[in-house]
């Protein structure tokens, strides 16, 4: 009787230091995770960009995507929409700072910027 104690015992003790060691393990490649890429949307005021040709909409994405790869993998577009006198365009980026160092190294400019939370579609009201 004493021998199975002693073996539950020493299986109790296996299990709950594997247990720790998994857990260990667990915490320290979350510590090493990738950060968080948050989406926004970026307000540009451009009068006339409603206007634009498709050759200055190639330049503009041109030049914006040179920047990009210079920033490396941080900031991402994503699209952007063009309308009358503004030009909505949709990133992620790890934060809102990197946005606003894309917008000064390739002279675009930034009147607004809005965190999105979550997106809707009518998909959303079949949900």
């Amino acid at each position: 009787m004493k021998s199975i104690t002693k073996h539950r015992y020493l299986f109790m003790t296996m299990l709950l230091f594997a247990g720790f060691t998994s857990k260990a393990q667990t915490s320290n490649t979350t510590s090493k995770k990738e950060p968080v890429m948050k989406t926004y949307l970026i307000e540009r005021d451009i009068p006339g960009a409603g206007q634009f040709t498709p050759v200055d909409l190639k330049a503009i994405s041109q030049k914006s995507c040179s920047v990009l790869t210079e920033m490396g993998p941080k900031i991402k577009w994503l699209h952007s929409y063009v309308t009358g006198n503004k030009i909505y365009c949709v990133y992620q980026a790890e934060n809102e700072e990197l946005l606003r160092e894309h917008g000064k190294k390739g002279g675009f400019p930034v009147t607004n910027i809005t965190e999105i939370g979550t997106t809707i579609s009518p998909a959303t009201a079949k949900e």
